[in-house]
């Protein structure tokens, strides 16, 4: 594993039910980010389109055309991007898809926990995962998740005992009493789990449609420690921070857990 330290990225948009418009937009922040020297960049989930598009009728497999477009603007870049979509799945619901593309990475993550709370029933739409994914960008090892699975420790702890020294976590978590709270807690609360930094990216704030979840915002990194070394605020924007592996295998040392 490097010992070097790896620049990241989140880019907190809002995306609209068009994913040709919103491969337009992932590009265009994509390109920002690997200017200031990012090289990985982590999108929201439902980058693809926004929750309560109709998710069946956009869903693409993995050669289609958004992901393709987003393998090739990885390639153009050369960084990895982490961006989320949706794949049909085999009984006629579709898979909520983390892309990791460029950078010598293909993979993806089903997401595995679905947000059948609050009176949503992702569910109804969504088949789940089962398969824990790391990635190696630059020799960090980096674990995904997706939003609600924020809410189950064990994942976090089963990456961090992977080898994880990030974990990539785009969002689209929805509004509402106390969520921003949340949100900031269990950002913090799984990144001490996974003892790794935790890069969290979600949906830029938007009015809330029913009970789709759209974003609040608030991306952040977040240090093995449980510190967070920046946070976004509801706009849409992009962060920059630093992941050093030295830290992660400081605190794994000092605090045995795993």
């Amino acid at each position: 594993m490097s010992t070097e330290t790896l620049r990241l990225a989140a880019a907190q948009i809002s995306s609209g039910s068009d994913p040709t418009e919103n491969l337009r937009t992932i590009e265009a922040e994509a390109a920002r980010a690997a200017e200031a020297g990012a090289r990985l960049v982590a999108f929201p989930e439902a980058s693809m389109a926004c929750f309560g598009t109709d998710l069946p009728a956009v869903a693409e497999p993995l050669d289609g055309a958004f992901a393709t477009g987003v393998r090739e603007c990885a390639a153009r870049l050369g960084v990895t991007l982490v961006v989320g979509m949706f794949e049909p799945a085999d009984d006629g619901r579709v898979h909520n898809t983390l892309l990791a593309t460029g950078g010598g990475v293909e993979a993806s993550y089903r997401k595995i926990h679905l947000f059948d709370a609050f009176g949503s029933r992702e569910s109804d739409l969504v088949a789940p995962g089962s398969d824990l994914v790391t990635i190696d960008v630059d020799g960090v090892s980096v674990g995904l998740a997706t939003c609600y699975d924020l809410r189950f420790a064990d994942q976090f702890t089963a990456l961090g005992r992977a080898g994880a020294q990030v974990v990539v976590v785009p969002a689209s978590w929805g509004d509402g009493p106390g969520k921003e709270g949340q949100w900031d807690l269990l950002t913090r609360s799984r990144a001490m789990d996974a003892q790794a930094f935790l890069l969290a990216c979600d949906q830029a704030w938007r009015p809330a449609e029913g009970t789709d979840p759209l974003g609040v915002g608030r991306s952040c990194l977040v240090d093995p420690l449980g510190v967070v070394r920046d946070r976004l605020d509801q706009a849409a924007g992009l962060l920059l921070g630093d992941a050093d592996p030295q830290v992660v295998a400081d605190v794994r040392v000092r605090v045995p857990i795993l």
